[in-house]
């Protein structure tokens, strides 16, 4: 029937997805993706026009998924183990599979390929939700006695935190070294206990 589609649309996102987080954006292909999903090329070009835009609508379901998994972590009452529960979340995220799949986000932001503004705006998004998530919970008042710097600043840190630590994900492929980086920072940020 026209318009509708002649295939499971959303098994063939999540198999698109997967083929982006372990190759990256530049060096998938729609034909990586008809072959992983069993989808002929054409009837995804037919659905989703381009590269880019199936990228997008992938992103953007990932999006969505980090940012309820990011705000379930913070959700613990203190300070502490809501941190640690956020770098858990996301170090378990990254060191998944076999090969390890590491940041999609960063994976993408890296990417010398990946450079359409969509893409850098979603990417934005992205991040700057997550800071805005890690700001309010660190703008508790049981957060803000105890924070050496403000809850703004703070957020920032972290974030750029979880950007380095894929990094070093794929240098040493060790989650306890970067979970007790994490909980270096998370030490120092809150070293004004009271």
């Amino acid at each position: 029937m026209v318009g509708q589609r002649q295939f499971d649309e959303e098994r063939t996102l999540d198999l698109a997805r997967e083929v982006f987080w372990l190759k990256g954006y530049s060096a998938t292909s729609m034909q990586d993706i008809a072959t992983a999903s069993g989808v002929l090329r054409g009837s995804l070009y037919n659905a989703y026009r381009d590269k880019e835009t199936l990228f997008l609508l992938v992103f953007e379901e990932y999006a969505d998924q980090v940012l309820g998994e990011t705000t379930r972590a913070l959700s613990h009452p203190i300070i502490d183990r809501a941190l640690r529960d956020f770098f858990d979340y996301t170090i378990t995220s990254m060191t998944t599979g076999v090969p390890t799949r590491g940041c999609l986000t960063t994976k993408t932001a890296i990417d010398t390929k990946a450079d359409g503004e969509g893409i850098r705006a979603a990417l934005r998004d992205l991040l700057d939700s997550m800071e805005r998530l890690l700001r309010e919970r660190l703008s508790t008042d049981e957060a803000r006695a105890r924070l050496a710097i403000p809850p703004a600043e703070a957020a920032r840190v972290l974030i750029t935190m979880t950007r380095g630590i894929v990094v070093m994900e794929r240098v040493y492929q060790d989650p306890e070294r970067l979970r007790a980086t994490a909980a270096s920072l998370i030490d120092a940020l809150l070293s004004q206990a009271t």
